[in-house]
């Protein structure tokens, strides 16, 4: 099942691949990779979910996955744990299907703190260092 949290998006066309990060929550989406950024809205019925997506390119570099900036992607997918694989396709490239994972990121675990007490420090109590000549 798609739920709210931070995702690494991994997708290919046959012209290339590339991998990002989006955050999901309350329905819309958010994220980026080294050239586009992306905004939209998803639904979720169980573990299928379906998204629509706009992209637009925020630095120069690289050709896009489509060859195209600026696009419309309409992505439909299915969740088997925290892994989701899917297709999407852009309005702009009528044909070309694009299949990618999402996988959902996990936030980190604090330390657990000492159960000790540290004492305070007292200068008085440092060895005092002998010299030598």
């Amino acid at each position: 099942m798609l739920k709210d949290g931070t995702y690494a998006a991994y997708f290919n066309t046959p012209l290339n691949n590339g991998a990002g990060v989006a955050h999901c929550a309350g329905g819309k989406i958010s994220g980026g990779d080294s050239i586009m950024t992306y905004t939209g809205t998803y639904t979720v019925d169980g573990d299928a979910f379906t998204a629509t997506l706009k992209t637009k390119r925020h630095s120069e570099g690289h050709a896009t996955v489509f060859g195209l900036d600026n696009l419309t992607l309409r992505l439909e997918g299915k969740f088997v744990g925290k892994i989701g694989r899917y297709t999407a396709k852009a309005d702009e490239v009528p044909g070309m299907v694009l299949e990618g994972t999402l996988i959902q990121t996990e936030e980190e675990q604090s330390s657990p703190k000492p159960n000790r007490t540290v004492p305070a420090f007292n200068p008085e109590r440092l060895p005092t260092p002998k010299r030598s000549r």
